[in-house]
């Protein structure tokens, strides 16, 4: 996720005239955030970081590893940052899980409103270490795109990842759905470019969304983005079709 943001919203985090960026929910340690900073950091020398966490015991123990331009303080969706400053990222990964696809729509909503002009949320789930993981990026109008990222190694097909789609996704993965549709096929085109493998899953992983996007599926980046064991697909495209 760090990878595909620095990638993809390097030039809104350049132009940025407060770069502050939040972890919102960073769990039981505060790793991903003093990653995040790292990453941040190599494209906007003055980026900061906030970490928020609703258990006030996380906030504490996080503490210790406070810097400049690394901070945690207790909180939720309201987003609480000093000075009424407004960030343009945030950050949230396994944190709507526990909630009902009901509530996501607001959840996003109350988040978005924080988000400074240009911001950006990426929202979604991945595994335990990272292997898997899908997420929807967000502007302040709305949801823009969802991306899939795999470590190409440990998949079998791409469907593995629909455990991992974020609250918005999971129980539309069904037929009649776009997602599910989405999934169908690309277990088929991963099916048909098996005689690739032997040059490796990352080409047999580029010929497969090479194949979706020939078919017609709005794919929204390209090779360069393939090779890393990604492909994003338009948010539209794979919305839940029915209430």
């Amino acid at each position: 996720m760090d990878r595909w943001i620095t990638a993809t919203h390097a030039a809104a985090l350049r132009r940025a005239a407060t770069p502050v960026a939040v972890d919102l929910g960073y769990g039981a340690a505060p790793w991903t955030a003093v990653e995040l900073l790292a990453r941040l950091r190599a494209i906007r020398p003055d980026a900061e970081v906030v970490g928020v966490e609703i258990d006030p015991e996380r906030v504490a123990a996080a503490a210790l590893y406070s810097r400049e331009g690394l901070a945690f303080v207790h909180g939720g969706f309201e987003v609480p940052l000093p000075q009424g400053r407004r960030p343009v990222l945030i950050r949230a990964a396994n944190v709507l899980r526990q909630y009902e696809e009901t509530e996501v729509a607001a959840v996003w909503a109350r988040l978005r409103a924080r988000l400074a002009s240009g911001g950006l949320l990426v929202e979604g789930t991945c595994d335990e270490i990272g292997r898997r993981h899908v997420w929807v990026a967000l502007d302040p109008e709305g949801p823009r795109t969802v991306t899939f990222a795999a470590r190409l190694g440990c998949l079998q097909r791409p469907s593995d990842l629909a455990e991992r789609l974020p609250k918005a996704l999971i129980h539309r993965n069904v037929p009649g759905e776009p997602v599910h549709a989405f999934l169908t096929e690309f277990d088929r085109a991963w099916a048909a470019a098996s005689p690739f493998s032997s040059l490796g899953a990352r080409q047999r992983w580029i010929r497969s969304v090479g194949a979706l996007r020939a078919a017609g599926w709005p794919v929204t980046d390209g090779p360069a983005r393939w090779r890393q064991g990604e492909v994003t697909v338009a948010w539209d495209a794979l919305a839940p079709s029915r209430v």
